[in-house]
């Protein structure tokens, strides 16, 4: 029998807000300052989505191939949190302007992705000797390379290159030993053509790798770990990835906690796009990664993935990266790094299904396929 998931497999110690579920909210609740969230339900794609915009039942979702028919309208308060569904229809009746930019955000086109009817893939390639899910095949430079080349043959658009182990209980390495593992393998890809990110949370490595020629950087700490790495990604000009995590990877999984994990993990990176913003990064420039696995526990991962699509109201294109994580096991038999692959996939399935824009995967064929089969599903789903 497979396993059932519970919360008891995965104990929270947060003195979790209460949720309150109502037909609609108390209109005085609903003032100018109050936190309100607004997270996308009802999504649909291919032709009903084509015809609900048309019809103005539903809405364009971050101006891609999704449209979202109804909105969870959630209020935050000391008391607790409130959420009710809403129709479209009502939220005429709502003129409030923190409701009114989140609304405009959810609808707009994100620059870096355009309007393509399947996730931009991100390929895995990790340097480093200790990674979780390769254990260092990969960890010289000539086979670093052929296996960035294969996840683009195989269908992947970006590769992000790492050389520092980020898993659970990590140990940082030194700037140049990070240099040193990653700078030739970008090198030699971006000089292949390819599009290159660096995966990287201190602005020497971000430089040297952005010297030699990648285009992307990806930082887990959302440019808070190195003082200098915002004002060198917006001297570059260059597309960032901005993922929440909290405290470092050596002591982020010691009992995190948090009062209602989406909409934390919400604000949290939030005040990241805004700090970005403020040292000079265009905000068109910005993709947002709500860091599963990162500083949260099964049930934490589980809550924010259930409600990623709040995640589009920041405004920027949502990378999500589930890939051979170790909830995959919690949630099943425990099962090694090595057959969490129909985890992975069904989460990445989870996450195009919520309009995440960018998927950061180890396995590029099989993430591929079963996308492109979920998309003819949906293309005969009447």
């Amino acid at each position: 029998m497979p396993a059932v998931w519970n919360r008891t497999r995965s104990p929270a110690t947060d003195p979790v807000t209460p949720i309150l579920r109502k037909p609609a909210l108390t209109r005085g609740l609903l003032r100018s300052g109050t936190r309100i969230y607004l997270l996308p339900r009802d999504i649909v794609t291919g032709e009903a989505a084509r015809a609900g915009v048309a019809s103005g039942t539903a809405r364009q979702l971050a101006g891609g191939v999704l449209a979202y028919q109804a909105l969870d309208l959630i209020v935050r308060t000391d008391d607790g949190i409130q959420v009710a569904r809403t129709p479209l229809a009502a939220l005429d009746d709502l003129d409030l302007t923190e409701i009114n930019i989140r609304l405009e955000r959810l609808g707009a086109r994100r620059a870096l992705v355009g309007e393509a009817d399947l996730p931009t893939i991100m390929g895995i390639v990790n340097t480093t000797p200790d990674s979780f899910s390769d254990g260092g095949q990969h960890a010289d430079a000539e086979a670093a390379v052929a296996h960035g080349l294969r996840l683009s043959q195989d269908g992947a658009t970006i590769l992000d290159i790492g050389g520092e182990s980020t898993r659970p209980g990590a140990d940082p390495v030194s700037i140049d030993e990070e240099i040193c593992r990653t700078e030739p393998v970008v090198r030699a890809l971006a000089l292949a053509g390819r599009c290159v990110s660096i995966d990287s949370r201190n602005a020497p490595v971000m430089a040297a790798a952005l010297d030699a020629g990648a285009a992307w950087v990806n930082d887990v700490s959302g440019l808070s770990h190195d003082p200098a790495a915002a004002a060198l990604v917006a001297g570059r000009a260059c597309p960032v990835v901005l993922m929440h995590m909290r405290a470092d990877p050596k002591t982020m999984q010691l009992e995190p906690s948090y009062q209602c994990a989406p909409l934390d993990v919400y604000d949290e990176l939030e005040e990241r796009v805004a700090a970005a913003v403020a040292a000079g990064i265009a905000r068109h420039r910005i993709v947002i990664d709500p860091g599963f696995g990162f500083a949260k526990s099964t049930t934490h991962n589980l809550e924010v993935t259930s409600w990623l699509a709040l995640f589009h109201g920041l405004g920027c294109p949502v990378l999500f990266g589930a890939s051979r994580k170790s909830s995959i096991g919690q949630m099943s038999r425990r099962e090694p790094v090595g057959e969490r692959l129909p985890g992975s996939l069904a989460l990445g399935l989870a996450a195009a299904a919520r309009g995440a824009q960018i998927l950061r995967v180890h396995d590029v064929a099989e993430t591929m396929q079963a996308l492109s089969v979920q998309r003819a599903l949906d293309a005969v789903d009447r």
